[in-house]
Formats: structure tokens, sequence, C-alpha cells
């Protein structure tokens, strides 16, 4: 990675556990694959994603598959995404679950929650995970342990990333939660 003028990082995970939801940002752009698939083999982290069950058919699946891909039958799951991953999270032992907040390349007016709830639901804390090409590096900066508090935890997350730029800065999505979720009362 470092013939490339890249720098890995990784934060020591708290606990010593290896089972985390990463929420990687900004994702800008599709050549965050690279530097995302290097800093994956630099760190030797069990790195998974989740797809579509159609994303894994023959040829491709093949691919998929070897760069940490898990199909997933959202109809096996009662059609609730986070539910049906956060079965795939309960059950390994050991597991890096990386999600795209932003839920596209382009800007859009805020994040998406699913992975705060998949995070909250497996009681397993979300790793910060900056893709910063300004200073080219990549890798987990920190973590947040999900307190129902998401207005909260979302400013600690972003307090994270205040100094990471993505690949198109203008493609970057503010580090807010989708309203609906915002609007939710926190536990007491």
């Amino acid at each position: 990675m470092r013939l490339t003028g890249w720098t890995p990082l990784l934060e020591p995970p708290p606990m010593g556990g290896v089972k985390f939801v990463t929420a990687a940002a900004p994702h800008t752009s599709n050549l965050d694959f690279w530097p995302g698939l290097f800093w994956k083999w630099a760190t030797r982290i069990p790195l998974h994603w989740v797809g579509k069950r159609e994303l894994f058919n023959f040829p491709m699946g093949i691919f998929m598959r070897g760069v940490g891909g898990i199909a997933l039958d959202r109809r096996r799951a009662g059609g609730n995404f986070v539910d049906a991953v956060v079965s795939v999270i309960e059950r390994e032992e050991e597991i890096v679950l990386l999600v795209a907040p932003e839920g596209s390349r382009n800007r859009a007016e805020y994040w998406k929650t699913g992975f705060y709830y998949m995070a909250q639901r497996a009681g397993v804390p979300i790793a910060v995970t900056a893709l910063d090409w300004q200073h080219k590096r990549i890798g987990i900066i920190g973590y947040v342990q999900p307190t129902g508090n998401i207005k909260a935890d979302f400013a600690e997350i972003a307090a994270l990333l205040k100094d990471v730029r993505g690949r198109i800065p203008a493609n970057e999505t503010p580090i807010i939660p989708r309203p609906d979720d915002a609007e939710q009362p926190a536990p007491a």
C-alpha cells in the first residue's frame, strides 16, 4: 500500500474484539474500491460487505465472494435488510462489516441510518473508517458505540471525520442522520 503513497490506518478495536460495523466515508467515487481492497489485504482484517443475492450469480459471484462479499436474500429475512444483516453479524465469531452510509457516490442530504441500527441491534461498535484522498490515508480512525441518541452519536462520528476529504469533495454528504430518525427520542 505504501508503494502507492497510501497510509493504512487501524485503530485497535475496543475490548480487543473483532466484531463491528464499519462506516466508511466519504464514499465519493468508484475508485474508492481500490484503496479499500488494498487496505483489507494490508491489514488482514476480516472485512466483508453485504450485497443482494443477484450480485453473486456465476461468474461474478466468484469475484464478489473473493473480495469479501456476502450474499443476502432479503426475502428470507422478511424483507427487512437491517434485521437480515444483524443475523449475519450475530452468527459470525469475527466480522468487520463494511457499509457506505452515504448510500451513493453522489452528494445526498443526509446519511442513511441502517448501519447505525445494525450495530445497535447487534450490540457492536461502529468503526469509523476514513477514505481520505487528500492525505492518502485509509482505515479505522475511531469507534462509536451506538447509545440510541442518534444525533449525539452522529456528532461523534462527524468529529472523527472532520478533516477527511473524499476523492470528489463536492460529492461528500453531510454527516447527519435521516431527519425521520433524528427526531426519534433517545432512550431514557
